[in-house]
């Protein structure tokens, strides 16, 4: 009898649900369902870095893209779903109740954006970050060791304190956190009781400063000489923590009667969705898999025996079994990619939206057309001109830190900037210095494991940028003077998490066993032009030297 996994990645937008057949890998249906409150801009206020999301949208979004995944499947495939597990954005955090409830499920907090989950790219909380590192520099043990030496108002405990402080209602409520790829899990199981909810290692490991060498997480007299608001939160959490091959549990009566599905379903422990994408990318030793979307997430897994004790500066950390059991997984990332570009294009946007609009030359739906026509067209018409530009021709160089630095060597306070501009510098001119910027970015990032040992024998890219724009992926590897090739699915998060699912519900003793059955494989290949790449390296130094100029 056939057996079927569903995979659930849940990006900064929107829930993916992927139904796989356990055995081959076939992908059976699929279903996009967008956070109805983040769709509408609540809760967020972008001029103070503040992105918050609402537990209701990932609540709601789980019911309706299992229950439209389902519908586009054959008959018969919900009784034979055996397992289930999540992807998530993360750091993206959320201070609970005694019972593990997200204080924004509570009616006195539902409309506080304090009690809702801090998306993992909120930089409210900067100056917690910097308070974290200097008290980690001088403790008896550098809790930070193991997250590159760094740590990153990204992250878990700086975002849970900045709100504690912030919130007198929310800090008298909050009793402890979890993160949204623990919470899920949770949730679908109920096993939501903050001490006994299983933790994922990938998310405790990276952004919560867990080592097993200390005991898990960092000890209770380091956090309240933090700040005493933190006073009592370690005991309400976690010292154990679990790799997303460990089963949480199985599906309630009441979500199985909710997803349409039965109580034979077993939940795998969550991870984060970079993480999962490059298991489903099917990452092997010495694959640098690179999740390029609104921002990037890069990640290694390697061998034991290569790693040794090395401790690698300036990265989101290294954790034994944050992708693949039985190996350290390494993350790096950008805060900022396909962002940047998002950015470039409102900006010329604006006189469309705000002007037409006020237009009496045109009747409102002419105008309504006009607006999103003209708007979908300005990536693919700036890519158009920007490729027929000689590499090194244009004066312009940019550094791609509008959202501040991720790796190496975070840094939230960081601005981008555009140098070198002329009253000839036009926005197709622009839009290219932006992509070399987020392709120098990444090779910062490149350097960085090669200069500390970890070898790198092949790029591979996935996410919706890799496989729909050329422009961007040619001039990374031309940027890198590597071959990148591209993952064939879109969905490489979310087959990631049905390969762990698969493992979870016993179908398959480890990971990589799943990998090899159910990968997808790869769609095409990029290699680099090396003319260009060697006008690059000229061009990269002159970014690093504007990078420090305006990092200083």
């Amino acid at each position: 009898m056939s057996k079927y996994v569903i995979g659930l990645d849940y990006g900064t937008d929107s829930c993916r649900a992927i139904i796989a057949d356990a055995l081959s890998g076939k992908e059976i249906s699929t279903a996009v369902k967008y956070y109805p409150r983040w769709k509408q801009g609540k809760y967020c206020d972008p001029k103070t870095n503040r992105y918050r999301q609402h537990p209701l949208d990932y609540i709601e979004v789980l019911e309706g893209c299992i229950r439209e995944a389902l519908s586009k499947a054959p008959a018969g495939i919900a009784e034979n779903v055996t397992g289930m597990a999540f992807d998530t954005t993360g750091s993206t955090p959320v201070l609970i109740d005694e019972k593990g409830v997200p204080l924004a499920l509570r009616p006195e907090f539902a409309e506080n954006p304090n009690a809702m989950f801090v998306l993992w790219k909120d930089h409210t909380s900067i100056k917690e970050a910097a308070e974290v590192n200097e008290l980690a520099k001088k403790w008896e043990i550098d809790y930070t060791a193991y997250e590159g030496g760094i740590y990153s108002s990204e992250w878990v405990w700086a975002k849970m304190l900045h709100i504690l402080r912030e919130d007198e209602q929310i800090r008298k409520a909050a009793y402890s956190w979890a993160e949204h790829c623990d919470w899920m899990p949770a949730l679908i199981t109920g096993n939501s009781k903050p001490e006994t909810m299983p933790r994922s290692r990938c998310a405790a490991g990276h952004k919560a400063m867990w080592h097993a060498s200390w005991d898990g997480l960092p000890s209770e007299e380091f956090l309240t000489a933090l700040d005493p608001l933190l006073a009592g939160f370690r005991s309400r959490l976690y010292q154990e923590t679990y790799p997303s091959n460990v089963k949480v549990g199985y599906l309630t009566s009441e979500w199985a009667e909710r997803l349409g599905l039965t109580t034979n379903v077993a939940v795998a422990v969550g991870a984060f969705d970079c993480h999962m994408g490059a298991v489903g990318a099917q990452i092997k030793p010495g694959d640098f898999v690179r999740v390029i979307g609104t921002s990037t997430c890069d990640i290694m897994a390697v061998p034991y025996e290569e790693i040794g004790d090395k401790l690698i500066p300036g990265i989101c950390g290294q954790v034994d079994g944050s992708v693949i059991p039985g190996m350290v997984g390494l993350e790096a990332g950008q805060s900022g990619f396909g962002d940047i570009y998002a950015w470039f294009k409102q900006v010329l946007e604006w006189p469309l939206k705000q002007l037409v609009t006020k237009s009496n030359l045109l009747d409102m739906e002419t105008k309504e057309k006009l607006i999103t026509e003209i708007t979908d067209a300005i990536i693919p018409e700036l890519t158009k001109e920007a490729e027929k530009v000689p590499v090194g021709e244009s004066t312009l160089i940019a550094t791609d830190w509008m959202n501040g630095r991720r790796t190496p060597d975070a840094n939230q306070l960081l601005t981008g900037s555009i140098c070198g501009l002329t009253l000839g510098s036009t926005a197709p001119l622009i839009f290219r210095a932006l992509v070399e910027a987020t392709a120098y970015g990444s090779k910062a990032i490149v350097d960085r494991f090669l200069e500390n040992g970890v070898e790198i024998k092949e790029v591979i890219g996935i996410g919706g940028i890799s496989l729909k724009s050329p422009f961007v992926m040619q001039t990374l590897s031309d940027v890198l003077g590597m071959p990148i090739k591209v993952a064939k699915t879109e969905q490489a998060c979310a087959f990631g998490a049905a390969m762990f699912a698969a493992v979870a519900a016993g179908v398959y003793e480890k990971v990589e066993d799943a990998q090899d059955a159910m990968g997808q494989g790869f769609a095409f290949e990029y290699h680099p032009n090396g003319e260009n790449h060697a006008i690059y390296m000229e061009l990269y130094k002159k970014y690093q030297q504007i990078g420090k100029f305006t990092e200083n």
